[in-house]
């Protein structure tokens, strides 16, 4: 990006009082592998004064900024080399920051899971990115790096070992233990109620291709997972996983931008293992009712009112040291198997999302400055630099596994 000695920061956190932010706050507070200049920003100054207390953090600079204030929020980007935004859902909240990153010349990243909204955004602003030389990076929490880089480190092999990449490479979660916050469950909800409402918007969601830069050229058609089935090749009942709608996207998209890398006709496909095929049709079933009461406008809001959690809102402090998650990336080259683990020490949507988005931004901000402006994913902006970070500050490991001959 375009930087100069007036950015007093490496970044702005924008949102952290939000439920995320909150924690990512007090992992920079206590993070000392390298130095960094940062400042927190929000709408709050009594919340942002309270947490610079309870953390002991009161040297950091904090401003306030609503997220439709234009003239607040540029001042921030001015401040910052980059800029990491908590603050969704983004559909209703994030363009107005994405859009002053990209015409300033600032750095951005965030967490979001809304194609839809990432879409618009891709329509909008890339080309003020590509002009002023900001990076903007979505999706750099559990959706999508888990996802976008297990694909990119078997791929990196695949083309090593066997001189071509994978043809096809399908993640199983094995395991995975964490609650929601009410700020993912409004996210989630509005994707739902925005679908509802707009009929031309689902033929968006369910494209697998529809982050791909125009000139994409992808037509293969994509597994899609929508009822409990059984793998007969993998000998396990497998269940949708609700974070397949966007990892798929940022994985095909990285593809897209790394100049198909994986090849013009690349499969990917996401999944959840199940222990018997009873759990794996149960666990279907309730999604599926869920899905169809939140898209009715009387049950969606007694859902949200007195059901599900509120924004800000989360798993405990116990909760989220509890948690953690097993991701496996499989492939087969010419007859021989590979295979990438994804493991997090964290519940994944808050314990390690907060210390993956840290590192994202740490990464934009220091580690890459010949990286081009425009939209980027996780992967293709920051690769092999961040999976080093993430393994060696952020308890997020991603390595091979020896397959069974």
């Amino acid at each position: 990006m375009t930087s100069t000695n007036e950015h007093r920061f490496d970044f702005i956190l924008y949102g952290a009082s939000s439920f995320v932010g909150q924690i990512m706050t007090e992992y920079l507070a206590s993070y000392q592998a390298e130095s960094f200049t940062w400042a927190i920003a929000g709408r709050s100054e009594t919340k942002l004064l309270e947490l610079k207390e309870r953390l002991n953090i009161q040297s950091v600079a904090h401003f306030l900024a609503d997220a439709d204030d234009e003239a607040a929020l540029s001042d921030l980007c001015s401040k910052a080399k980059a800029i990491v935004s908590t603050v969704g859902p983004y559909a209703l909240y994030g363009e107005t920051l994405v859009k002053l990153c990209a015409q300033s010349g600032t750095d951005y990243c965030d967490l979001t899971g809304e194609p839809q909204w990432i879409k618009a955004m891709l329509e909008k602003y890339e080309n003020d990115a590509k002009a002023s030389g900001a990076r903007i990076v979505h999706c750099t929490g559990f959706d999508s790096i888990p996802s976008d880089l297990g694909v990119f480190k078997l791929q990196h092999l695949a083309i090593e070992r066997y001189s071509r990449a994978a043809d096809s490479v399908k993640m199983r979660v094995r395991r995975i233990k964490g609650a929601a916050s009410g700020g993912t469950i409004a996210s989630m909800l509005n994707v739902i109620k925005e679908a509802k409402d707009n009929p031309a918007l689902r033929k968006v969601l369910v494209n697998p291709y529809v982050l791909c830069p125009p000139e994409h050229g992808f037509t293969l058609r994509q597994k899609n997972h929508k009822k409990a089935e059984y793998d007969n090749a993998m000998k396990v009942w497998t269940m949708p996983f609700v974070m397949a709608a966007i990892n798929e996207r940022i994985v095909h998209r990285s593809n897209a931008l790394q100049n198909n890398l994986y090849g013009e006709n690349f499969r990917y496909d996401e999944a959840m293992t199940a222990k018997t095929g009873f759990q794996a049709w149960t666990f279907t079933l309730g999604l599926g009712a869920f899905m169809v009461a939140a898209s009715i406008s009387p049950l969606r809001r007694f859902l949200a009112n007195k059901v599900l959690p509120k924004p800000g809102e989360g798993p405990s402090e116990e909760e989220q040291l509890s948690g953690m998650f097993d991701m496996r990336f499989y492939a087969n080259i010419d007859g021989h198997d590979l295979c990438v683990k994804v493991y997090g020490d964290r519940d994944p949507g808050y314990g390690s999302t907060a210390k993956m988005l840290a590192q994202s931004v740490l990464c934009l901000s220091k580690d890459i400055p010949e990286l081009k402006g425009g939209f980027w994913t996780p992967a293709s902006a920051m690769g092999d630099k961040l999976i080093s970070r993430l393994a060696q500050h952020a308890g997020v490991s991603i390595e091979e596994l020896e397959t069974k001959k």
